[in-house]
């Protein structure tokens, strides 16, 4: 008897819900040309770029299920002739806060189920070669990326003879906080003032009015109206969420609207941004001083407990070992505890005396 589909745990069912709003504002917004234009334009600047004909940009379906019924739903797939071959364009958003060691695995299994998808299509028959894949991770986190970025960094390294079997991909990063500053300002596409709009994002509200009035004046027509309603979507679940938690946001559907909002509210909701930011740093500043005074608490203890314990195996210290224990870490400190019995010598404890100065010659 066949067995029936194995079913996701519930707990990462409950993070792919938590995941959803924000994953889904971005995947709605890479699922535009445009964006994936600008994206390659204005952040990849290789020399390749100039053969892409981005007028052939094709969106592919992006969940393809594995051998156990496990659907991916973070990646977007587009495709696009390069010098008159098709080059499928893997798309990864990253938005975790602790970076992903295994990505270039990740990147290398996604690469393999989507050539396996291509074949078992017939997209690519028997005898076909199999097109490239350019693989694109795009990560808005704050930390600095750094995972391996080709999957051979992350295999031991073998003999000459075995290195031929050693697998090679490697993935273009896009780190957003790493984006050079002549970068960013030589940019022009739509998904640079997305960019824009999440590193000003942390000066206030006030600092996003000029891009919101860029975008609005730039994504004019019928043409840009499904773009507008996704960054208009995007801002109002993503952005604003994150400079105003807890603020009960109005119904968004333009971006109009969302730059008279911030027309209306600015000056009451950059104080309530600074004021959170206050109290934010507060809160991180009693939680740092509690830390530093369990510290010292357990540095002035342990020097206290090593120093009673000296006294009654060894009798009066020297100033020297006061000295070399009053400069001890935490570790130093318990490393000396542990020993203190199985030592014969106070020197042979502690590293032994320094030597003293020699007079000087009469």
């Amino acid at each position: 008897m066949p067995r029936p589909p194995r079913q996701r745990p519930r707990a990462r069912r409950s993070a792919q819900r938590a995941r959803a709003p924000q994953d889904g504002s971005y995947k709605h917004l890479f699922s535009h040309p445009e964006m994936v234009e600008g994206l390659l334009r204005d952040f990849v600047q290789e020399d390749w770029l100039a053969l892409i004909d981005f007028s052939t940009l094709e969106k592919q379906g992006g969940s393809y299920v594995t051998d156990d019924l496990r659907e991916r739903e973070d990646d977007i797939i587009w495709r696009v002739r390069v010098a008159g071959e098709w080059l499928y364009v893997y798309l990864l958003i990253e938005f975790q806060s602790q970076i992903d060691p295994w990505m270039a695995v990740r990147i290398m299994v996604y690469t393999g189920l989507l050539y396996q998808d291509l074949i078992k299509s017939g997209a690519v028959a028997a005898g076909q070669r199999l097109p490239p894949v350019f693989p694109l991770v795009l990560y808005n986190g704050s930390g600095r990326w750094t995972a391996a970025r080709d999957i051979a960094e992350l295999i031991v390294p073998l003999p000459t003879a075995l290195a031929r079997y050693r697998p090679q991909q490697r993935y273009h990063l896009i780190d957003e906080g790493r984006i050079g500053e002549e970068t960013l300002e030589q940019a022009t596409s739509v998904a640079a003032e997305l960019v824009r709009l999440e590193t000003l994002a942390a000066e206030g509200p006030e600092a996003l009015r000029p891009i919101l009035s860029r975008l609005g004046a730039r994504l004019q027509g019928p043409r840009y109206a499904s773009l507008r309603r996704a960054l208009t979507v995007w801002f109002a679940r993503v952005l604003l969420r994150r400079l105003l938690p807890g603020e009960n946001l109005p119904q968004l559907h333009d971006l109009g609207e969302v730059e008279t909002m911030l027309s209306e509210h600015v000056d009451e909701w950059t104080q309530k941004w600074k004021r959170e930011g206050l109290r934010e740093g507060e809160r991180k500043g009693k939680r740092e001083g509690k830390l530093e005074g369990e510290q010292t608490g357990k540095l002035e203890g342990k020097t206290d407990a090593l120093k009673r314990l000296l006294r009654i195996r060894f009798g009066d210290l020297p100033p020297w070992a006061q000295s070399r224990i009053d400069a001890a870490t935490l570790g130093q400190l318990d490393t000396w505890l542990d020993g203190i019995f199985q030592a014969a010598t106070l020197d042979a404890l502690l590293g032994g005396q320094p030597p003293q100065s020699r007079p000087p010659a009469s």
